[in-house]
């Protein structure tokens, strides 16, 4: 058990694929756990599950009912996943109502889920690359789709709270998301195409590491808004990192050397300030790029 042991924790798109997972890690720990969701899962298991809205002044009032912590996973998780004025305004809004109502409730901490695509590098029309490597929090954006630019708006919302009510905030940046089996799949794909990962700097998180780092941003001692790249420590392309870059970001400048398949972002952030480290990585051989993609 963690300190979390019988508090209330709110987490909002607990019926979603990382909201599952963090469901369940919350009552492994010993969470009183309420679920606001737009759709119901049979197999969402928590003390309370309520169906509504994010967008919902009602709705997340009476979801917030007791709660001491906030997690916010409710969002359209991809430009596609509706109209570019559905995808936008349902991530914003509903972003602000959380953490405006949390915060002037006076809940002390809530973690969001931002994403790798608060850089703007993977769905970006044009054909660009990063300014450098290995990823950090500081690097420069370039948004050029309505996802992004949502998740961006995100991490000020979390600003904003915590300047406006102190409410602390944790907003992590997670890759691919999923489950062992489905990461397990895009790695052999990966190994076809190794080209179609730099844009996301080949990085990926299992479910139970993308729930075991919020359990970390809900309970690491901290003051402030933070944003945490959160990522496994290794690619899911089986090639060395170094020779990807080489092949597929010739220009780009490094900052540091790589070793072996080490994940081309800095995770020095996440793991002095929060603690984490991923607990599931893909074993996966390290093979030589093939010829003709050098």
């Amino acid at each position: 058990m963690t300190e979390l042991n019988g508090r209330r924790v709110l987490v909002t798109g607990g019926a979603g694929r990382i909201g599952m997972a963090t469901v369940r890690h919350l009552n492994e720990v010993g969470a009183r756990v309420t679920t606001l969701s737009d759709v119901e899962n049979p197999d969402l298991k928590a003390d309370r599950v309520l169906i509504g809205d994010t967008r919902s002044e009602a709705d997340v009032a009476a979801a917030l009912d007791e709660v001491e912590y906030v997690v916010h996973l409710a969002a359209l998780a991809h430009p596609s996943a509706g109209t570019p004025y559905d995808v936008y305004t349902i991530n914003v809004v509903s972003t602000f109502n959380v953490l405006a109502q949390a915060g002037a409730r006076g809940i002390r901490r809530a973690v969001i889920a931002s994403s790798i695509n608060a850089t703007g590098m993977p769905f970006n029309p044009h054909d660009i690359k990063p300014a450098y490597f290995p990823w950090d929090e500081r690097l420069p954006t370039d948004i050029g789709d309505w996802y992004s630019l949502s998740k961006q708006n995100d991490e000020n919302t979390a600003r904003m709270a915590w300047r406006r009510w102190g409410i602390d905030v944790v907003a992590l940046r997670f890759p691919h998301v999923n489950s062992p089996t489905e990461l397990h799949r895009i790695a052999d794909r990966m190994r076809e195409e190794p080209r179609s990962g730099m844009r996301e700097a080949w990085s990926y998180l299992d479910t139970r590491d993308a729930a075991y780092s919020i359990e970390l941003g809900l309970t690491a001692p901290l003051f402030g808004a933070y944003t945490f790249f959160a990522t496994a420590d290794t690619t899911i392309a089986p090639y060395p990192t170094e020779a990807l870059l080489d092949a597929y970001a010739p220009g780009v400048p490094r900052l540091r050397p790589f070793v072996g398949r080490e994940v081309p972002i800095d995770l020095t952030a996440i793991r002095s300030v929060l603690g984490f480290q991923a607990r599931h990585e893909l074993d996966l051989p390290t093979l030589d790029l093939p010829a003709q993609e050098l």
